[in-house]
């Protein structure tokens, strides 16, 4: 568990409510100092509005939160010179190019000699790949290149975290690989928060998860721990029916269910069956489960064993289902 000192958004029963409905549902966030941390949640979650209250553009109806150990009702304004954000759908000047809208940005945020200011401006536009592009007007901009711009703006100061709603939601495969790249590349200068619906882009560059539904919290840590969970699950196809050898594994007291299904015809054709285990020590499993069954019967034939392994979106549905089911 993450000691205070060690986050940097950290939220207790926040709460917004909009008449009688809460949108925000005494919301607890733990966010790692460092991390690239990927929010999720379905369509009306309450992601967007989460991120409206902690930059303090919206006030909670109950509860609290502190970023960068400020006070995100009392010192909003302290929590905005430090912190860059990036908007679902950003909005430019048209007539601006991208080199003029960063120098406008940074002119309220960057503290340096002018210098030091164009040399920052170009050091993002090289970064988030607009160089060759950044004297044109931003009206002729694609949505991909709207997105990189807005990265820049966000991250024009410096800052020690970096907001995100939803940047690679109008994107195509090819411009969601580049912003990826462009958040791994903040890995090390500062935190990334951003929301999204794209579970595969998670996986791919997140260290730590947070999912959101109808307002409440539903999980959040690591992706390791999100993806073991209580998930510790293994195969174990044999030749023919496969029911001596459930026997043998039943008495095992790690093992806590076991499931028979046919499996595939082997080389030879030959009937297969496939057990899938679950267990309470995968550890062990990996070390002894194959080596019991091997050494118990030399008559059993395994054709294929191994760890079933998982996808965030496999976490993500079951997560939200059962939080259905339980009423949230």
């Amino acid at each position: 568990m993450a000691i205070q000192s060690d986050l940097i958004i950290s939220t207790k029963d926040l709460t917004k409510t909009y008449g009688r409905k809460p949108v925000v549902d005494k919301l607890n966030l733990a966010v790692p100092r460092g991390s690239i941390c990927g929010f999720l949640g379905p369509n009306g979650a309450g992601k967007s509005t989460t991120i409206k209250l902690l930059l303090g553009l919206i006030k909670p109806s109950s509860g609290n939160g502190a970023i960068l150990g400020k006070n995100i009702v009392n010192d909003s304004v302290a929590i905005r010179e430090r912190v860059g954000f990036l908007a679902q759908d950003p909005r430019f000047y048209g007539y601006l190019s991208a080199r003029e809208t960063l120098r406008f940005v940074a002119s309220f945020f960057f503290k340096g000699s002018p210098i030091a200011i164009e040399n920052r401006i170009d050091e993002m536009i090289q970064l988030v790949g607009l160089d060759g592009k950044a004297d044109r007007p931003v009206r002729g901009f694609s949505g991909g290149e709207r997105q990189r711009l807005g990265i820049a703006q966000a991250a024009i100061n410096n800052p020690e975290l970096i907001i995100l709603d939803e940047p690679a939601s109008a994107l195509d495969p090819l411009g969601r690989r580049d912003m990826l790249q462009i958040l791994e590349s903040f890995r090390g200068r500062s935190t990334v928060f951003y929301s999204t619906h794209i579970l595969d882009d998670v996986q791919r560059v997140s260290d730590t998860v947070v999912i959101m539904k109808r307002g409440r919290l539903i999980a959040q840590g690591s992706i390791q721990e999100l993806l073991a969970g209580d998930r510790s699950q293994f195969y174990l196809t044999v030749r023919g029916d496969g029911l001596t050898t459930r026997e043998l594994l039943k008495s095992i007291p790690w093992i806590k269910t076991i499931v028979l299904e046919e499996g595939l015809p082997d080389v030879d054709n030959n009937p297969t069956t496939k057990l899938q285990i679950n267990v309470t020590n995968p550890n062990v499993a990996e070390n002894e489960l194959l080596r019991i069954v091997m050494m118990a019967d030399n008559e059993v034939v395994v054709t294929e064993y191994g760890r079933v392994s998982y996808e965030l979106e496999d976490v993500f549905v079951d997560l939200v289902e059962e939080a259905t089911k339980n009423g949230s």
